[in-house]
């Protein structure tokens, strides 16, 4: 009998996501000494090798791989079951899996963590940040609880909270003659000069949709990964970009940037809180949603 351990998936299914034993370790809550010893009694216990190491560097082997998908198969049967017992008890408590969008993480989280900190104490938090079509990904593979994106999410398995409306504003260079005098019209020829987020990110569609009747092909794109990337970009210059409401209060103090507004009425996201529809913790769901929804307009504000 191989008998291996529940603890000992966990920390195999930490391994995998991090490729990093300190990291592994820090996710899973232990020591890294105990997740390696772990891991080393697993492989032992299934006569294998499952991590290459080399240095700092983790890869897996491909008996790793192939059994991945069932491990977390498994963990997820898990805690469905602890969720199904939890049921009449205290709403979110115990470890909930919460997958966040990059534009939305960095202004979110600072209001929305210490909130739900002071509203449910036993609450344990893991965050994900990650493109929307990675989180529905990872839902469906019920590697997470819930996740928080922007609407529409056309995905049949999913239900949605919406949270609260977040309006587009445009980054432009502080001295640029061409924004004088906002607002702006969506067809204005100076957002040919609009950058716009790598493939994948939903800013991206939205900058496309907000700005359809410009031309495409002269909207430059180049690959960034990140609204900070692309607002240092703009303030050296480079171009204009589209900017979120919540992030506006940040981005007003890097130098030589200037955030102008739309004309009425102005574009704008909804953001939602999405999850399984089959999902155990459904009520903790609705729960989590009412508390960030009531940050809303602090979100914005800040």
């Amino acid at each position: 009998m191989i008998g291996l351990t529940v603890r000992q998936m966990h920390y195999f299914d930490a391994l995998a996501q991090t490729l990093h034993f300190g990291r592994a370790a820090k996710l899973a809550g232990v020591s890294q000494p105990a997740l390696s010893s772990q891991i080393a009694e697993m492989e032992q216990r299934l006569n294998c090798r499952l991590f290459e190491r080399g240095g700092k560097s983790v890869r897996m082997t491909d008996e790793a791989i192939a059994l991945l998908p069932r491990i977390e198969r498994i963990l997820a049967d898990i805690r469905d079951v602890e969720t199904t017992a939890r049921r009449g008890r205290t709403a979110m408590e115990g470890r909930f899996r919460l997958g966040i969008i990059p534009t939305v993480a960095p202004y979110l989280l600072p209001r929305a963590l210490p909130e739900l900190k002071k509203h449910f104490p036993a609450l344990l938090l893991e965050l994900r940040e990650a493109v929307t079509t990675s989180l529905v990904d990872d839902i469906a593979s019920r590697k997470l609880d819930a996740f928080i994106a922007a609407l529409p999410l056309d995905h049949p398995g999913l239900i949605t909270e919406a949270l609260f409306s977040d309006r587009f504003f445009l980054a432009v260079p502080a001295g640029d003659p061409a924004f004088a005098s906002p607002p702006v019209p969506p067809e204005s020829p100076a957002l040919e000069r609009l950058m716009l987020l790598e493939e994948g990110h939903c800013l991206r569609e939205q900058a496309l949709a907000v700005c359809g009747n410009v031309r495409p092909v002269a909207m430059a794109s180049y690959g960034a990964t990140s609204l900070t990337t692309l607002l240092q970009m703009v303030a050296h210059g480079l171009g204009v970009t589209l900017i979120p409401e919540m992030a506006t209060g940040p981005a007003g103090t890097i130098p030589d940037l200037k955030i102008v507004p739309f004309q009425e009425p102005m574009p704008q996201r909804m953001i939602c809180l999405a999850w399984r529809r089959n999902n155990a913790r459904h009520g903790e769901c609705v729960e989590l949603a009412k508390i960030i929804r009531s940050l809303g307009a602090a979100v914005l504000a800040a």
